[in-house]
């Protein structure tokens, strides 16, 4: 069996004209396995790997928000943030229209349309992050600041721990399933 080929994706074009040093994975893609699946397959752990989410607020307006794996989006709160009186996950194809991506290979780099980006405080804390490269089962690892640089986002403080997140943390599983 040969080697798997690397995708070029509206993302990569985008880091490649930006000339962000990034390294390429390839994985396993699991159909709803999120983050946790991931992390798992490239053994990182979870909280390094960033989730593009497609959200919208009350007009119908989307935006992106980047968030931590083991993390999810207090919407209220992103709402609060943000001056929106709601936010909420886009439907996929809706997500599709807005940036190109199919969801579960959603990039934040290369959208169909230039959407606001929210990113959650503590990524830029992170020493490397792992974010989808415009595929599903493909991930970039970079630097968060190249991340911030190219993306411009605005910085929020909305995520939450899950209560099974945050015991699967505490005992260092990386996101295996129990």
């Amino acid at each position: 069996m040969g080697k798997e080929r690397i995708p070029v994706t509206p993302a990569i074009r985008v880091l490649r004209a930006a000339k962000v040093p990034y390294t390429e994975y390839i994985y396993k893609y699991v159909e709803h396995g999120g983050t946790t699946a991931s992390s798992r397959e490239l053994k990182v752990d979870e909280h390094c790997m960033v989730k593009t989410l497609v959200m919208e607020d009350e007009n119908k307006k989307p935006l992106i928000v980047l968030m931590h794996g083991d993390r999810q989006v207090s919407t209220k709160e992103l709402a609060r943030q943000i001056g929106a009186k709601t936010v909420s996950p886009c439907l996929p194809e809706t997500a599709e229209k807005h940036t190109g991506y199919k969801v579960g290979g959603t990039s934040p780099f290369g959208t169909r349309k230039t959407l606001p980006v929210y990113m959650e405080a503590t990524v830029a804390e992170a020493p490397k992050v792992f974010i989808n490269g415009g595929r599903r089962g493909y991930l970039v690892e970079l630097n968060p600041y190249d991340l911030i640089r190219l993306l411009k986002p605005t910085v929020v403080t909305v995520g939450i721990t899950t209560p099974v997140k945050q015991k699967r943390r505490e005992e260092g599983s990386q996101g295996d399933i129990d």
